[in-house]
């Protein structure tokens, strides 16, 4: 999608952070509106930066940074959430003899810094795909929230010492049944045990930890689980990691659509503008790759419960940074959102 004419010069992604719009958002009703539509919903269009480029009235930062976007335009073949999403992650179609691994594990398997005490692949707010084949030491490490990384410290009535006893135990019984089995599997969970360990024990577990950062940073992008999100993706980035998604869920909007995008819209908004901006501002969005998606788009026909159903034929990404030229559009909706020109 960012190829050829479309990469900035001199610009190449050793980074990326991932915006997954859980649930599939209407491309209608945030940046792809069709206002004066039989079905083109409440909302208002407004002018972006970027030339023949109009974003919904609830998106007003992001339409005023489109300079630095690319909006693309494209199609899903899947308008199931499992199936979609297995693929927008991954890259091919769930097939039930493989289990592919999504982005972030081969950056895991292939990028990361072996020495570091976090993880390659983290995902907050909720679970991205697997490492696939690649084994379990390369899934996400999932955080439910920003700041609040889980099973980070000892249980209760655990010390130190308790707890390197337990280890040690757990590492005997691995080691035998390894010996035994040869299982992958298990060297995999060996592996990630070991970098629990290191986690747990680390001065950079607080790139969590988003209260750390002054209060006028904290309110760029937003009182919300989401923003938080975001900025602890930022954080994480300053200490070497090298993919972050950041999930924020909601957009499965059947039934009452327009007020649920309204307060999505709102998170989304300014996390996501802040992002770029604070990347920007670091000089670190041209080595920094920002994908903003969900699965697939939603119906132009408004449903019975003002909602919007699956619609897999059209939806709109954005990118920004890592090589990504700003200002451009690849690709078209028709009159009605219904299909794209470049499928």
């Amino acid at each position: 999608m960012a190829l050829g004419a479309d990469r900035a010069p001199g610009a190449r992604a050793r980074s990326c952070v991932v915006l997954w719009l859980n649930g599939g958002p209407s491309h209608l009703d945030t940046f792809d509106p069709k206002p004066n539509t039989k079905d083109g919903g409440p909302f208002k269009a407004i002018r972006t930066r970027t030339k023949g480029v109009e974003f919904s009235e609830h998106l007003p930062q992001l339409a005023a940074l489109t300079h630095r976007m690319a909006v693309v335009r494209g199609s899903s073949k899947e308008g199931n959430h499992q199936r979609a999403r297995y693929l927008l992650h991954t890259g091919y179609a769930p097939n039930p003899t493989v289990v592919h691994p999504a982005l972030g594990g081969w950056v895991s398997a292939l990028a990361a810094d072996k020495n570091s005490d976090l993880p390659a692949f983290v995902s907050i707010g909720g679970p991205s795909e697997s490492g696939g084949f690649l084994g379990v030491q390369h899934g996400p490490f999932v955080v439910p929230r920003a700041s609040a990384p889980q099973n980070v410290a000892y249980a209760r009535n655990v010390d130190a010492g308790r707890f390197d006893r337990r280890l040690a135990a757990l590492g005997q019984l691995d080691a035998q049944f390894l010996g035994e089995t040869d299982d992958p599997q298990v060297q995999g969970r060996r592996e990630i045990h070991a970098q629990a360990v290191r986690l747990m024990r680390s001065p950079h577990l607080r790139a969590f930890d988003v209260s750390d950062e002054p209060a006028r940073v904290q309110k760029a992008y937003g009182d919300t689980d989401f923003g938080r999100g975001c900025l602890a993706a930022r954080r994480l980035l300053d200490q070497g990691v090298r993919l972050v998604e950041v999930v924020l869920d909601g957009w499965d909007t059947h039934k009452d659509g327009f007020e649920r995008i309204k307060k999505l819209s709102s998170a989304l908004d300014p996390a996501m503008a802040a992002l770029v901006h604070d990347l920007e501002d670091r000089h670190r969005l041209d080595s920094t790759l920002v994908i903003c998606v969900g699965e697939f788009g939603r119906t132009p026909r408004i449903n019975g419960d003002e909602g919007r159903d699956h619609h897999p034929q059209a939806w709109t990404a954005l990118l920004a940074g890592g090589g990504v030229r700003g200002g451009v559009v690849r690709g078209q909706t028709d009159a009605a959102g219904a299909k794209t020109d470049r499928p």
